[in-house]
Formats: C-alpha cells, sequence, structure tokens
C-alpha cells in the first residue's frame, strides 16, 4: 500500500491511521488545528452506543453493535475511562408508547441487548425519573474519546510515523497510475508538497471541501448543525445515575435532549439541534459567510427546511431559552429545574445532506484513484472509529 496521507485528527483519522501503521504502511496525519480532537471528537457527551437506532443491515448498526465491543475493550487495554452504565429510553405519555416498541424491535433485530420495563422497574435504574413505559438498554457506555484519542496518537508515534498540527490540506495532484499522488499543504510557514501513495480524507465539517479540492465532486454537502448542551448543578447531579433518553420524535432525525452521566461524574444535559451559521459555529454570534452562502446555495437545505419546519423552530426556541430547555429534561425527570442548568460547550454535528433534502442517514464513503474519503460520519462514529477504520483499510486496498 505505501506511504498513506490521512487528512483530519480527530477520532477516525486516528483509528485509521493507527490500523494502516499497524499493517506496516507508513502514514502522516495532517491536521489544521494545534491539536487532536478539537471539533465533533472532543465536544461530544462521550456517549458509547449501542446500535439501538440504526436500521438493521446498515453500516452504522452493524459498525455499533461490534463498536460498543472493541472501543470499550481498547480503552480498557490502553487505560482510558470507560464504564457501561447502560441507559433508560422513557416513554412519559402513552402516545410515546408505540414508537418506544418500535425501538425495542430494532433493538431485538440488531442484536442489542435491551428489554421493556414498568414505571417501576425504571426506578430501580433511575429512581427519579418519570415514564409510563422505558427500554433499558444494557450496552450503552460512556468513554474518554480525547484519551482514546491519545492513545491512538501514541500508537502512531510510537510506530515511527507523524501527526502533523497546523497543517491544512489545499489539494492534491493525481499523476499516473505508477506515479505518487501530490498533496499540498499550507502551514504557518508557508505552502510545500507532500508525496504520498494512497490518501484518507476523514476532514469532519470540512469533508466536502477537502473532496473537492482533490478532484471529487463530493455526493452531498456538509450542513452544519450546533448542539447545545448544559451541565446539571452539584445539587442535581443526584437526580441522574446513568443515561437518560426520550424516545425519539420520528418526524425529527436527531434523538432529542438527553441526559448523560459522564467519566468525569458530572451530568450532561443535551443536546439540542439547530441550524450553525459557521462549520464551526459553536455560539450564535459564530458566523461564517462563506459557511452560510454554502448552506443556502444548497437546493437540499431549503427541502429540508420545509419538511422540518415546525420542528426546527420548536429546536430554535429551546436554543434561545433556557427555561424551555429546562421543561424539555423535565418531562423524563421532573424535580430538574431551570436553576439547575449551567452552561457547557456546545458542540457541531457534520451532517451530510443530499441535493433533496435528505440527510445521508448512514457513514458514507466516495472514492477517487488511490484516494478514499469519508464524506459523512456523525454519531456514533466516535463509537464506531475502529470499525470505520478497518472498513475505510480495506476500501483503500481495493482503490
Amino acid at each position: 500500500m505505501g506511504h498513506v496521507v490521512v487528512v483530519g485528527a480527530g477520532i477516525v483519522g486516528l483509528a485509521v491511521a493507527a490500523r494502516l501503521v499497524s499493517l506496516g504502511n507508513p502514514v502522516t496525519v495532517l491536521e489544521k488545528e494545534s491539536a487532536a480532537a478539537r471539533h465533533q471528537t472532543g465536544r461530544n457527551s462521550g456517549v458509547i452506543h449501542s446500535g439501538l437506532y440504526y436500521p438493521p443491515g446498515s453500516l452504522k448498526a452493524e459498525m455499533s453493535r461490534r463498536g460498543s465491543l472493541s472501543m470499550a475493550a481498547f480503552a480498557r487495554e490502553r487505560g482510558v475511562a470507560v464504564r457501561t452504565p447502560g441507559k433508560l429510553v422513557v416513554a412519559t405519555a402513552p402516545e410515546q408508547v408505540p414508537g418506544l416498541l418500535r425501538l425495542a424491535e430494532r433493538a431485538r433485530a440488531n442484536g442489542v441487548p435491551a428489554h421493556l420495563v414498568d414505571p417501576v422497574g425504571a426506578r430501580q435504574y433511575e429512581p427519579h425519573v418519570h415514564c409510563v413505559q422505558a427500554l433499558r438498554v444494557e450496552s450503552t457506555g460512556i468513554i474518554d474519546y480525547v484519551g482514546v484519542c491519545d492513545a491512538l496518537i501514541a500508537d502512531i508515534t510510537e510506530a515511527g510515523s507523524e501527526v502533523r498540527f497546523g497543517t491544512e490540506v489545499v489539494g492534491v495532484e493525481q499523476g499516473g497510475t505508477r506515479e505518487k499522488l501530490r498533496v499540498q499543504v499550507r502551514t504557518s510557514d508557508g505552502e510545500e508538497v507532500l508525496p504520498a501513495d494512497q490518501l484518507v480524507a476523514c476532514a469532519g465539517l470540512h469533508a466536502d471541501r477537502v473532496a473537492r479540492a482533490c478532484g471529487l465532486e463530493p455526493s452531498a454537502r456538509i450542513v452544519p448543525f450546533r448542539g447545545e448542551c448544559f451541565s446539571l448543578s452539584p445539587q442535581a447531579e443526584p437526580l441522574v445515575r446513568g443515561l437518560i433518553y426520550p424516545v425519539p420524535d420520528p418526524r425529527f432525525p436527531f434523538l432529542g435532549v438527553h441526559l448523560t452521566r459522564s467519566v468525569d461524574d458530572h451530568v450532561h444535559a443535551g443536546p439540542n439541534a439547530v441550524l450553525a451559521l459557521a462549520r464551526e459555529g459553536y455560539t450564535w454570534r459564530d458566523v461564517n459567510l462563506r459557511d452560510v452562502s454554502d448552506a443556502l446555495s444548497w437546493p437540499g437545505l431549503w427541502r429540508m427546511g420545509r419538511r422540518y419546519a415546525w420542528i426546527g423552530g420548536r429546536e430554535i426556541a429551546r436554543s434561545l431559552s433556557r427555561r424551555s430547555f429546562a421543561r424539555s429534561l423535565a418531562e423524563m425527570v421532573p424535580e430538574i429545574r431551570v436553576e439547575h442548568l449551567i452552561p457547557s460547550p456546545a458542540g457541531v454535528r457534520a451532517q451530510a445532506l443530499g441535493r433533496d433534502g435528505a440527510l445521508v442517514d448512514d457513514f458514507l464513503l466516495q472514492h477517487a484513484p488511490r484516494q478514499v474519503h469519508v464524506l459523512n460520519a456523525p454519531s456514533p462514529a466516535a463509537t464506531c472509529a475502529l470499525e470505520i477504520a478497518a472498513h475505510v483499510v480495506d476500501s483503500l486496498e481495493a482503490v
């Protein structure tokens, strides 16, 4: 396979690089930021997903089921913080029960260990929860994903390969079949060209732009959705033991705000989902005109907007009103009040959106000669990172 350049030092890019070096290939990882895991990887709630929500047979379903095991095993082997407390998905009203039963059926189809419990059974796991019925999912875990990235970097560098920060890929020159790729990069010291036999791009929020710079026409556009979060105050943290999720609204493509006791033993609440005004837009004040223009010029965004207008308005209202956010949480844990919410750093989901307005639901790779581009890898990509890496490396070998 030869020397491989990997673009992106989030958890997926680093997992791909570590997989390649374990097979004896020299690798150079290029990351535009000054450190690893600065965006999606380092700004999520640290959940190891079980594969509950995804269509049977999809990459997300298959890789989540395997990834929940392989990621936890990797963390334990490397001394990274990880626990498997399980979670409750709670129906808080009778009209949500059919959706909960569909989730239980999907859990069976995907091989996810889960069982239905009544309100008394639910309170055995979460004494402060309110529900009419719940689904107990045993294999959901929590982990320090930044710690996983540190361990992957150690594997890469100890094998003699390199992770270069502050290095942005601006293009690729494709030679003949026996010539190397010429990867054009920009650093604070200027521009240079790196030779490579193969290239893998795991550029997250900028995946479509990197693909375009490398000569591809991306099949989808990245549209950023900000997920705003809170932490519970110390007085309210005892209200949550593990993870509590709502039954997903079938009209909306995201999971809804939820509660997670993470490996730092604090309880995180959220996220909601609102359109971000920059690909790295972590607040309403972060506006990038190029990113806004990219989003607004994509027909799929307008088609999606028409489809989800009412629900999108609800998410914006929850973004602008802490009281509204608290009410959503109190549906599951009634003792949570607005004064219990402490602002926490937001994240931005790099969501690929098709021209038809449909969110790309599964992981998406796009190929060119001696190149593989990961165009869509939102949640549960961190859970699945080691499995995605194996899939990408196999795909690269076939290019």
